[in-house]
């Protein structure tokens, strides 16, 4: 009579652990929030509570942040190499087009490390 309660103790663990684990992958690093198919440069973690994301009649906008121990020159090398692989064309050291949409990259310092805030919308006419 015991194995009843040992397999419900087994089955409950095992659905715990299926239904943490959606939230475990979503939070794992490796894209700008807002952006899928931005990478998120290593060194750097998002701060998914500072941006804003929302659709707008001529497309959407963007705007994330991340946060690390990086170098200004390291996080404007990481996407020059990697932005064009992706489809997008270089306009300035830190700004970039794709299709209908520009992205740009504000590098900021502080006391905490450096903030990289991405901003994402249409392309002006």
């Amino acid at each position: 009579m015991r194995a009843g309660p040992l397999l419900s103790l087994a089955s409950a663990l095992l659905l715990s652990s299926l239904l943490l684990w959606p939230a475990s992958v979503a939070a794992e690093p490796g894209f700008v929030e807002g952006v899928e198919d931005l990478p998120l440069m290593d060194g750097l973690a998002a701060l998914p509570d500072a941006g804003l994301s929302f659709d707008a009649p001529e497309g959407r906008i963007v705007v994330a942040y991340a946060k690390g121990q990086v170098s200004p020159e390291t996080v404007i090398a990481f996407y020059a190499s990697t932005l064009p692989q992706l489809g997008w064309q270089r306009l300035s050291e830190r700004s970039f087009q794709r299709e209908k949409e520009r992205l740009s990259l504000e590098i900021t310092r502080d006391s905490q490390g450096l903030t990289v805030r991405f901003t994402l919308a249409p392309k002006s006419r």
